[in-house]
């Protein structure tokens, strides 16, 4: 059994004899004392797992073999292993690096999304893959996009009613959403509507996306299926949407570390009762989890003053419900997938030993090896190459609006007074070039940007929420360097001043995913961060701004495949230029 679901009748058969004493254990954990989550109790056990599942828990020690491996737990705890349920697994880093880093600090089940699938490959490819990564200790689950979070020239192609009930039906799908196009479900797009109710049909939750919304949106949106929701940004937010029956995501993310002041303002509320709760990171890039995932949530809680039982269910039992996978996940008990963190002390959630699927992930402090399982040119993710050229003629900024930043997430328009005909951009007014084009060459959408990182010369990404390359830079010259650079590369972000290259970060699986080790990407995401806020970056984090330029959940005024887009009325004020 690949992902820790559905044994077959021959496995089930042979869990039962390893309790009637006929097959042995395959590793006892022997005098430990975990934390019962369906009770809130710390009791004291023997833990019997055989292979990946485990098989007893009780007073009683299994008959003496060789086979079977023991490990004393005297004096220290095991709780389950945490799950992340709402994962993006896609930013600067792959999805099995992301899982293999977080299960280092317990975090052994990802939900994640599927939209990089959408723009990487085909719906037979994605499938193969994601069985693929069935094959990790890990437990790796998928949600289904019902939009692509930005306005794509070839929307159908990529989002159909075909393809999302596939994604539904897919074994290892086991929710909707995230639903970031919610203003055209209450506008009354009613396929929209008809993918929700079929995910509902399947007995699979709905996660939403409603920053900011009102009682009465957070309503009718409930009405129209919406299950889940993580964009609570204070303890009245949280609030709102327990008491409307929501389960709420509680987030500690690089552009929103809202969760200790929430925690503090639900404590503060009177809250006493966790069970609609869970903990998020919401696709943390990788500096932001250097210290883990889920752990650094719990941790958080914990120190908060959230009872130590109850962060623990937060940080996994509460998840496994609210998904329908509680008799697999999310505990310790008989018939659940042995995903297990052994800890030194009850109120540190940073694990000394990891177990996921039975294998030994880190033991007595000490990381084990897992070798690399996706070969990722099988479902051909090869290098980006790029066999056309950008001109002079694509450095032409005539459009007389630009996309002023105002914050990590906020871009307005603003008339443009400057003249932009030049080689080079004075820094004085923030001001740079921005191109969006087709990683095929076959369009372009150019303005200017302000506020981004005013005394840079380039940055150039293969790196974006559509698939595509964003051009910024107050250069021409450095920007044809740069360009030169991607094409070396063949997929990457490139960040060039007065002619040198300061920074770049190699992208070689399809020009948006990178292929090293979690450790040298926190590095790169380091490096990149500090270099722009040398050259005038002043937002938290440079790798959510390069998504952010496309994004349409987001206010007011966005660079799309499609042309400049005025959010609020889903209007292309100024098209994209065929080349």
């Amino acid at each position: 059994m690949e992902n820790g679901r559905n044994w077959r009748n021959r496995e089930l058969r042979q869990h039962v004899k390893v309790i009637d004493g006929t097959v042995s254990p395959t590793l006892l954990l022997k005098n430990a004392t975990y934390l019962n989550v369906h009770t809130k109790q710390w009791l004291e056990a023997n833990i019997w797992i055989y292979e990946d599942r485990i098989v007893y828990v009780g007073e009683k020690l299994p008959n003496q073999s060789q086979e079977t491996e023991v490990y004393d737990c005297e004096g220290k705890f095991i709780v389950p292993g945490y799950i992340e349920p709402h994962a993006h697994p896609f930013q600067l880093a792959n999805p099995e690096i992301t899982a293999m880093h977080a299960a280092k600090t317990g975090t052994t089940t990802l939900v994640n999304d599927n939209l990089t699938w959408y723009l990487l490959t085909n719906k037979k490819k994605a499938f193969s893959i994601i069985d693929q990564f069935n094959k990790l200790p890990i437990s790796m689950f998928w949600w289904s996009r019902y939009d692509s979070q930005t306005t794509l020239q070839e929307e159908n192609h990529f989002i159909n009613t075909n393809d999302v009930l596939d994604w539904i039906n897919h074994p290892s799908v086991v929710q909707g959403g995230e639903l970031t196009d919610w203003p055209s479900l209450l506008a009354g797009d009613d396929r929209l509507l008809y993918w929700i109710q079929e995910t509902k049909r399947k007995g699979k939750p709905i996660e939403g996306h409603l920053p900011g919304a009102s009682l009465r949106t957070l309503t009718k949106m409930k009405l129209l299926g919406i299950s889940a929701d993580h964009e609570a940004m204070t303890g009245e937010d949280v609030m709102n949407r327990l008491q409307l029956g929501y389960m709420v995501g509680l987030r500690y993310s690089p552009i929103r570390p809202d969760l200790p002041t929430i925690l503090e303002e639900l404590l503060e509320s009177g809250l006493t009762t966790f069970d609609q709760l869970t903990f998020t990171m919401d696709g943390p890039t990788p500096y932001f989890m250097k210290d883990g995932v889920i752990n650094t949530c719990i941790q958080i809680a914990i120190d908060k003053g959230i009872p130590i039982e109850d962060a623990y269910r937060m940080g996994s039992f509460h998840a496994a419900k609210h998904l329908r996978m509680d008799e697999e996940l999310g505990s310790i008990a008989p018939g659940r997938i042995a995903h297990m963190n052994i800890l030194q002390e009850k109120a540190n959630p940073n694990p000394i030993g990891v177990l996921a699927k039975g294998q030994w992930i880190v033991k007595e402090a000490k990381e084990i090896d897992i070798p690399s399982i996706i070969d990722w040119s099988k479902y051909e993710i090869n290098e980006m190459n790029i066999d056309w050229e950008l001109t002079d003629d694509d450095l032409q900024f005539s459009v007389p609006v630009g996309m002023d930043v105002v914050n990590d997430v906020i871009i307005k328009p603003y008339t443009i007074d400057s003249d932009v005909s030049f080689e080079e951009l004075n820094e004085e007014k923030g001001e740079q070039f921005i191109l969006l084009i087709d990683r095929k060459g076959k369009w372009r959408v150019n303005t200017i940007i302000r506020g981004f990182a005013p005394k840079l010369g380039a940055l150039i990404s293969s790196y974006s929420a559509s698939g595509d390359i964003i051009i910024i830079g107050n250069s021409k010259k450095d920007i044809f360097i740069a360009w030169s650079r991607l094409k070396e590369l063949k997929g990457g972000i490139i960040l060039v001043n007065d002619g040198e290259i300061l920074t770049e970060i190699p992208l070689p699986l399809g020009g948006s995913l990178p292929n090293e080790p979690m450790e040298q990407m926190i590095v790169y995401d380091k490096q990149l961060k500090e270099t722009l806020q040398k050259f005038g970056f002043a937002f938290y984090d440079p790798v959510y701004s390069l998504l952010f330029l496309s994004a349409f959940h987001l206010p007011f005024f966005r660079i799309t495949q499609k042309g400049l887009l005025d959010v609020k009325n889903r209007d292309i004020l100024f098209p994209a230029t065929m080349r």
